[in-house]
Order: C-alpha cells, then structure tokens, then sequence
C-alpha cells in the first residue's frame, strides 16, 4: 500500500514536471518551471530573516553602509532581466560570503566585504547573486529537490555561532537549505557571466568581476583561514572562471564606473573596526578551548575599538556563564538586547539563565521571543519544560517534538521529555505486543519495550476474534506485565489454551496502559 502511494506521488510529480514548461527569464532557455514566481516571492520573504539571523544577525551599527550596498544592489537590479522585490542586507558574520534567495532576497557578509576594493567590485558581487535570483537557481535547486526526493528538501545546516550549529528547528531548517545550497558550475557559470552584462548596462567597469575572481583564486590558493573555504565551498573560484570572465569582458569592453574612492569613503568605519571583529573571533575561539583569561582580553580589547556592538555583550555573557556568574551574565545579555534587539541569541540566552536561578515566569518572555526571531532547540525544550510544570501537556509535548529535531543532544533530551510524556497517554504507539503459545498450547501475550523508558506496569487486554466475520467474539480480564524495562520485553498467561498453532491467528493483544518506573 504504501508503496503504491510512492507510485501515485512520483506519478503526480511526473506529470507536474512534464506540463510546466517555461522561459527561463535571464537565459531565454525552455525548462521545466513548477515553482511560480508568486511561490519563489513567498518563499524569499518566509526565510529571508530566520537565514539572516542564523548568520550573525543584521549589521546595524552602520545604518550607512547597508544603505550604500541596497543602492549598489538597486542600480543592478533596474537593468536585470527579471523584475523581482529585490532586497541587500549586509549581515554581521565575519565569513566572506554572499547568498541570494529565491524571490530576490541577497545578504552580504560585514567579512566579504573587507576582501572588495572598489564599488564595482561590490557591483560584481551584487550582480552575481542577482543573476542566481532572476535566473530561478534556488527555485531549480528547490525544483530538482522536490523530484530526487519525493517532495522533500534536503536541508544543510550551518550558522554563524557554533554554540548553535545544528540547533535550528522548524521551518527555519529550509531558510539554511536554501542559502548553502551549492549551485551547479552551469549556473555559477551564468552568474558570472550575465552578472557582468548588468554591470555593463547599469555603468561599471566589468573589469572588476575579473579583478575579483583573480584575488578569490589568489586567496584559495594561500588558503588564508578556515572562513575563506565556506566561500569557496559555494562559490568556487577556477582559472577557469577568470578566463571565461576574460572572454566575455572582451566582448563586452572594458570601462565603466569603479567607484574606489566612494567605496573606501563609504566603507571607512568597517575597516576601521576590522580589529575589533579580529580580536572578538579570536575570543569566540579562545572561550571554545576554555581559555576564558584570554577570551575576556580579546573581547574587552575588541569593545575598545568599538563600543557599540552588541555580539561583543553576548561573548562577555557567555564568558560570566561558564565562570558560574549567572546574574553577571544576564547583564551583558541584556545589554546587547538593549543594543540589538531583534537578534535571537541573546534573548535565548537570558531565557535559559533566568530558568535556571528559578526565575521561570521571567524565563517564557525571552524564550518566546527568541524563537520568534529564530526557532531552536534549547527555546523549544524550555519552553516544553515550563508548559509541562503547570500542567499543560499538549503545549509541551509540541514544544518537545519541535526540539527533537535538532541532531544533537538537546533534541535526543526533547526525544526522552517526549516519551516520558506521551508514552503513558498512547502506550500502544510505542510498545509491541503479540500473541504466542508454549508447547502445550497454553496462550500468553507478549509485549516488548523498544524505548529508552523503564516501566513499572503495562495492563494488557486479549481479544478474540471470529475466524470468519473477523468481529469481536470474546476478551480475557485486564492482564499486567510487571517491570517492563528499556530495550526489554516480557509476558504474561492469558490462561486460554489452543488445539494447534492457526488458532493463534484469532486472539490479538490490546495494550492499555502504561506506568512509567520513578
């Protein structure tokens, strides 16, 4: 049966394929096309901002600057092939990279733009990831998905701080699919090229795009640091890449706008606070080694240099927490709030602070709101553990379900919270029961635990059913099996006995209830 439900999915999936047809908009070219504009639009503006934040969070301490990029990015996109909302966010990660969703939403890293030197190579970047919008890659990437997988997405996870890698839940699990999803050679290949055509129609110097594809070469080969690799990784820099970059440039002529000096005007701030974002990254790694004395020098240095950044707070609050300074830390957590208050990390961090020195009403407020900006695992078990204390059980066990799926070691805990609380509710979801005979033909049920939950008691009913009419024709008293640990299995006399084995086929174990061990 179920197998005939794939036939029928893949069947309806064939046939979608098969009869949306279109004109991809940049290259002119016929594809398959079953992912709508209207879709790709939604599903921009649905993960544009749970993907912002699990990359560092917007960089707001520069109004200026993102204001300089949306107008770079503006430019190109009035001379692009495809007319979409399209949105330029510089995000506050010190990794260079850049990503476009489908529907037009770009985010650019405070730490890509420290690799640009000029305002067309700014442009050159832009353009690029414009070309991966308007050409539909992340709605193919999404499209060939649905077909290689039966509807469902592959989703890769990755963010910004490792103290959260792999701890995104929900929905928010597609907003990381869809920005580390690595495009094809083919479509990077378009991106560079008519990337350089919006250059040239909207007045840049296309040089640039060659000048920037020759250090992103230069820089893969030195392999500067860990940071450039996740560029690379998605972005790939080749001598091929140059050279094709060459070719068309030859055909499109150099000259244009390269905009260094406004570039260098408009980026002054950045690159002054660079070292800050040096020593905080080297405090973030020096905490990870449990190096706290070198941690808090890193971090009171990059405060220094500027004051003003609320992910310089956190790093102090996550110093105080591992010191056991709680009510230390919920200071500088909630003064990066107070900086930056539509950041998720600091509001989950004060959530789970105030639950711990038992300050749980407090607690749900922070948590709440931290999952509004960006679901994860540790809001959604704490949260699971407050609905549970006062009683209500279904928001917990959502809540619960939510965590556990996060690969780590909060969702297997949310697994184990879950279980406690459903398996005593719906016992037969979890627990498998069957009958059998001994020799004799002295009946007796069998029941198995393949959870990780002691049990104390199982109550068991036996059926017995018509050979004919299959219709209920009797049932023992309630039977109880004893001590049913994790992993194990037991039985118990129904004290019915049968001539031979076909017999078997007429009785059915019912389980009842259950008691978890204290």
């Amino acid at each position: 049966m179920f197998g005939q439900k794939k036939l029928v999915l893949l069947s309806a999936v064939l046939t979608l394929i098969l009869t949306d047809c279109g004109t991809n908009p940049v290259t002119h070219k016929s594809e398959i096309q079953f992912v709508s504009e209207s879709a790709e639009i939604n599903i921009g503006k649905q993960n544009y901002l749970p993907a912002r934040q699990a990359q560092g969070g917007d960089y707001i301490i520069d109004p200026d600057l993102t204001a300089y990029v949306q107008s770079v990015g503006d430019k190109l996109a009035a001379v692009s092939d495809r007319k979409l909302p399209y949105e330029f966010i510089v995000l506050n990660d010190s990794v260079p990279n850049a990503w476009a969703m489908p529907g037009g939403k770009i985010a650019l890293n405070r730490g890509l733009l420290y690799q640009l030197n000029s305002e067309a190579e700014l442009a050159a970047v832009l353009g690029h990831e414009i070309v991966h919008a308007a050409a539909r890659h992340g709605a193919k990437s999404i499209e060939r998905g649905v077909f290689l997988q039966g509807a469902m997405l592959a989703v890769g996870l990755a963010t910004h701080d490792s103290n959260y890698a792999n701890l995104i839940v929900g929905g928010s699990q597609l907003s990381m699919g869809l920005i580390t999803t690595k495009y094809s050679r083919e479509a990077e290949s378009e991106a560079d090229l008519y990337g350089m055509e919006y250059m040239k129609r909207a007045g840049y110097d296309p040089s640039a795009a060659v000048t920037l594809q020759e250090t992103f070469v230069r820089l893969s080969k030195e392999q500067k640091s860990e940071f450039l690799t996740k560029l690379f990784a998605s972005h790939p820099p080749s001598a091929e890449r140059v050279s094709a970059n060459k070719a068309t440039l030859s055909r499109l002529g150099a000259g244009g706008e390269v905009g260094k000096d406004i570039f260098i005007k408009k980026l002054a701030h950045l690159k002054a606070t660079q070292p800050a974002y040096k020593a905080y990254d080297d405090g973030v790694n020096a905490l990870a080694k449990k190096d706290t004395v070198g941690a808090l020098t890193l971090v009171n240095h990059a405060i220094k240099l500027e004051p003003h950044e609320a992910r310089f707070q956190e790093l102090l609050g996550d110093i105080s927490l591992t010191q056991n300074r709680s009510k230390e830390a919920l200071a500088y957590y909630k003064k990066a709030i107070q900086m930056q208050p539509e950041y998720f990390k600091p509001h989950v961090q004060v959530g789970i602070t105030l639950f711990n020195i038992g300050h749980k009403l407090e607690a749900e407020s922070y948590l709440i709101k931290a999952n509004s900006l960006l679901p994860t695992a540790p809001a959604h078990l704490y949260l699971g553990e407050l609905a549970e204390a006062r009683g209500d059980l279904s928001s917990a066990l959502q809540h619960y379900q939510i965590a556990a799926s996060s690969n780590s070691e909060i969702g297997k805990l949310s697994i184990q919270r879950f279980l406690v609380l459903d398996l005593p509710l719906n016992p037969q979801k979890y627990l498998q029961a069957r009958i059998d005979s001994d020799h004799s033909g002295n009946l007796y049920a069998v029941v198995q635990n393949p959870t990780s939950i002691d049990l104390s008691i199982v109550q068991l009913r036996v059926i017995q059913l018509d050979a004919k009419t299959g219709q209920v024709v009797g049932q023992s008293q309630s039977l109880f099996v004893q001590g049913l640990g994790a992993q194990q299995q037991a039985n118990t006399v129904v004290g019915v006995r049968v001539i031979n084995q076909s017999e078997l086929f007429n009785y059915r174990v019912l389980i009842e209830k259950a008691q978890l061990t204290h």
